[in-house]
């Protein structure tokens, strides 16, 4: 019977443990780690004492520590020194205290101006790890027909500075204008001396010059936001102006807000503000602009305009131009943006550039575009293919008649009518319907791949000169050259053909150069004068030559500028970078009434012997046909 009270004591022993078991789980934790914190008691400083260094123990002694049993450490506590924190004056506390703004201006401040208030406004909007260098900004890579990369890292500061910044954007040349072009877009280190986001300021401002906003802006978006430098962030918001793009400068807005300062400026932020979502705060901005009176009441309204079109309100603003009396990038920005048409009076004399503009924005309806063309065609910004894209589109729309249906169907005749003669009428009459000479060229840049469709024949010979001049202003100078047997000695056709060329196995005579004179009806002889620099450039005429015939035509090609003194040197060390930025220098103008043979004569000279003989060749064979 005992044995049996035994058992059952020691099964409810167990029992009670297991039940105490789950009441208290054990902790997990170590050692010390779940025991209540000791009370604070004030440390005592004691010498610390240095222990004797002990030789390295062997492993046979290693073994049998470890082996041995271990005894309980116990820890040590080392007292935390206590510093006293520095004193700080009243006066730097109240100082302190009067840069913040009260409760009162923090609740009547924008989001921008509470982030520049307590300092908030981020550096960058990109990663670290995907920000880009600033080494060779640009968009052209050498080998996609770029200049050479390093061209100008050597270079004087202060002359490319003034190459760039002393160009005022209009050119004579159409060749010239595309060289130009080529050579700001390409991808090029900044002189040593100058900041790479100034000089890509300084190539994107003169890009917006000379009507090329597309290629500006695109230049200024391969530099991040946050490595804008003052000059940089204007150029790049003329450059969004020029494009119409007004939002697109929002997130520079963003890090650069304090730059700009003008009244344009802070209307684009308002802009901004409306289309991040906060329409009513935007939008207020706006309504105090024109309410102050300080700009113009057109800028404003077509500001607000634009801005209305993300903001709820979505309030109807009128737009008069009664009072108008010109226009300017951003009020026709804008304009545009909007779908508006400034008046026609207004855009009578406004600057060439507004055309530019008009010939490449998307938003902007294809009869106006194809009325800009014209102009902008001549000027190279356009393409002989992107001119006859538009005329293609202008074709296939239904709703478009009248003149510019017309015009589509003659430039479709000009390429597929059956006979030859029928397709050279179309050309002519092309041709023919122009208010003067700029738009008579840009027509020919239109018809230059239907030119060279054409066959060769003593037929078409009487227009051989026109038609030669067309497919020289796209550059298909082997077409062009199919004519050369065609073309009587000292005629036009001649006269174009020696200097488009590649290549010339024997001098040009002077016979023939004065046969060409003989019958040259242009205004004191310039074609004639042009002929001569042209191919003194070239080198195919000897030196001696060309000086009897300039003496004869009463100029110099031996006189001497500081611009021709500057780019005979960039082109004797090869820089054809510096040679092409001096060349755009010397080619500024509204007409080649304002070249000279002398200017000429260097800037084909020194692209001929930087490796650029092919636009040399195009510029001077240009020259000559709208001289």
């Amino acid at each position: 019977m005992k044995p049996l009270h035994l058992l059952l004591g020691t099964a409810l022993a167990l029992t009670s443990g297991w039940a105490l078991a789950q009441k208290a789980p054990e902790s997990l934790l170590p050692p010390g780690f779940d025991e209540p914190a000791p009370k604070a008691q004030t440390p005592r400083t004691e010498p610390v004492r240095t222990p004797a260094p002990r030789p390295a123990t062997s492993a046979t002694s290693a073994t049998s520590a470890a082996a041995s049993p271990s005894s309980t450490a116990t820890a040590v506590v080392q007292p935390i020194p206590v510093e006293t924190a520095p004193r700080v004056s009243s006066a730097a506390v109240a100082a302190a205290s009067a840069k913040l703004p009260s409760l009162e201006e923090l609740e009547r401040m924008t989001p921008e101006q509470l982030e520049e208030a307590l300092d908030l406004r981020p550096k960058s909007d990109i990663p670290p790890a995907a920000r880009r260098s600033m080494e060779q900004v640009g968009l052209l890579d050498q080998r996609e027909g770029g200049l050479s990369p390093t061209s100008l890292a050597g270079q004087n500061a202060s002359l490319v500075r003034a190459a760039l910044a002393g160009n005022k954007g209009r050119l004579v040349s159409r060749w010239g204008h595309i060289l130009l072009r080529r050579a700001l877009a390409s991808r090029l280190d900044a002189p040593t001396q100058m900041n790479p986001a100034d000089f890509a300021a300084l190539r994107a401002a003169l890009l917006v010059r000379m009507g090329e906003g597309d290629a500006a802006r695109a230049l200024v978006q391969d530099v991040d936001t946050g490595n804008y430098t003052p000059d940089l962030t204007r150029a790049a918001f003329d450059a969004y102006v020029a494009t119409a793009d007004f939002t697109g400068f929002c997130p520079a807005l963003a890090l650069q807000g304090t730059t700009g300062g003008d009244a344009h400026w802070e209307m684009a932020k308002a802009i901004c503000t409306v289309f991040q979502g906060d329409g009513t705060a935007g939008l207020a901005q706006l309504d105090r602009a024109l309410n102050r009176g300080q700009q113009p009441r057109i800028d404003v309204l077509l500001a607000q305009k634009y801005a209305g079109a993300a903001g709820r309100a979505r309030r109807a603003v009128t737009i008069e131009w009664d009072k108008v009396e010109d226009m300017t990038p951003w009020r026709y920005g804008l304009a545009i943006a909007v779908g508006l048409t400034p008046p026609a009076p207004l855009m009578r004399g406004a600057d060439v550039r507004y055309d530019y503009i008009t010939a490449t924005a998307p938003m902007v309806g294809l009869p106006a575009r194809a009325a800009a063309a014209d102009r902008a065609g001549a000027a190279g910004i356009l393409s002989s293919q992107a001119m006859i894209d538009l005329y293609g589109q202008i074709y296939a729309a239904d709703d478009i008649t009248g003149e510019w249906s017309e015009r589509a169907s003659l430039l479709r005749d000009a390429y597929v009518a059956a006979e030859p003669s029928a397709r050279l009428g179309a050309m002519e009459q092309l041709w023919s319907g122009t208010a003067d000479a700029e738009q008579r060229y840009a027509r020919q840049v239109l018809t230059a791949y239907a030119a060279a469709r054409l066959p060769v024949g003593p037929d078409l010979a009487a227009k051989a000169s026109d038609l030669v001049a067309s497919m020289l202003a796209a550059g298909l100078d082997a077409n062009a050259l199919r004519w050369s047997n065609e073309a009587e000695l000292g005629s036009e056709t001649w006269a174009l053909l020696v200097l488009a060329a590649p290549a010339r196995s024997q001098p040009v005579s002077s016979g023939s150069i004065e046969t060409f004179r003989d019958g040259d009806d242009s205004e004191g002889t310039r074609k004639s004068a042009f002929l001569v620099a042209g191919l003194a450039g070239l080198g195919r005429i000897s030196p001696e030559v060309a000086k009897n015939l300039a003496q004869g035509m009463e100029f110099d090609l031996a006189r001497q500028t500081r611009w021709s003194r500057l780019i005979d040197q960039a082109a004797e060390v090869d820089n054809a970078t510096l040679v092409a930025l001096l060349a755009g220098v010397g080619m500024q103008g509204d007409s080649w009434a304002k070249m000279t043979p002398l200017h000429l004569y260097h800037i084909v000279s020194a692209l001929n012997r930087v490796g650029l003989a092919a636009e040399a060749r195009m510029i001077a064979a240009e020259a000559v046909a709208r001289a």
